[in-house]
């Protein structure tokens, strides 16, 4: 990492796990969201189309209690991800990074008028004190059947590549979104070939008729083993009751695939800290 790029941040990226798919993420001066969701146990998501779930886990902390934020990363608008609390509590002028599906509804309905829509591998830099985060959308499928792909918003993934302001990249972390795995997402690796941290959203999540929309455990660890990075942080599991694949189903498979090693064991609440030095595992705290 050596260069004559001056590094803002010690090459290291704060991480605080609020729950469910909401992560703190801060690198030097520079403090990203991502999915905010702070409902409290036993308050309901609306995820469209006449269904609710009710959350059975308490965030860590609320939307009053953040630090102040540079952007916001949103894969999809559901409300498991982008709550009424966030809606009424976050500042509507800190830029939103989300499809164009989402930024449409949260610039025209909700007033957030800095929000940007990326389409696929379309990207935008944040900012800070000498500190920079490339945002990149990647490809995302909520759902493995075409006609429940319709009537569900559309998904992204995200690449965030942290480093400081016109050099290169120091940290990359790959976002998973509501996900399911399928061939489109290999080409992931081709153009970002390596990830230091893979957030990967799992729970299994099911709707009523049994469609799954997102990655249970079996589908977790194969996501993994393709995308190959360097560390692996669980996410998007035990916190509503249509999460029905354990965050245990998840630690089985990737020891079978034999990625046991480089799981992040941060729970909810939990601070983990990933740093770029080769070799370096993720310090947990």
């Amino acid at each position: 990492m050596s260069g004559n790029h001056a590094d803002p941040a010690g090459d290291a990226v704060d991480i605080h796990f609020i729950g469910n798919a909401t992560v703190l993420l801060r690198y030097g001066p520079l403090t990203l969201l991502t999915d905010p969701n702070f409902l409290h146990r036993g308050q309901y998501a609306y995820l469209g189309h006449g269904l609710v779930s009710r959350r059975l886990t308490e965030p860590a902390t609320g939307p009053r209690e953040l630090p102040g934020l540079d952007g916001i990363v949103l894969s999809h608008l559901h409300g498991d991800h982008w709550d009424r609390q966030a809606r009424r509590h976050l500042d509507h002028d800190v830029p939103v990074l989300t499809t164009p599906h989402a930024a449409r509804r949260l610039k025209v309905i909700q007033g957030f008028g800095r929000t940007a829509g990326l389409r696929t591998w379309q990207g935008l830099t944040l900012t800070r004190g000498g500190a920079q985060v490339r945002v990149t959308a990647l490809p995302g499928r909520h759902a493995g059947h075409p006609v429940l792909r319709a009537l569900l918003p559309p998904v992204m993934g995200s690449m965030l590549e942290f480093g400081p302001v016109a050099g290169p990249p120091r940290l990359r972390l790959y976002l998973s979104g509501d996900t399911l795995v399928y061939d489109g997402l290999d080409e992931i690796t081709e153009r970002f070939p390596t990830a230091d941290l893979a957030v990967l959203h799992l729970g299994g999540t099911r709707l009523p008729g049994g469609f799954v929309v997102t990655m249970d455990g079996a589908q977790g660890a194969e996501l993994a083993r393709r995308l190959a990075p360097r560390s692996i942080l669980p996410v998007h599991y035990h916190d509503y009751t249509v999460m029905r694949s354990p965050l245990s189903a998840f630690l089985s498979e990737a020891d079978r695939v034999g990625l046991g090693d480089r799981i992040v064991h941060c729970r909810h609440g939990g601070h983990a800290t990933l740093t770029a030095a080769p070799g370096a595992v993720p310090v947990v705290r």
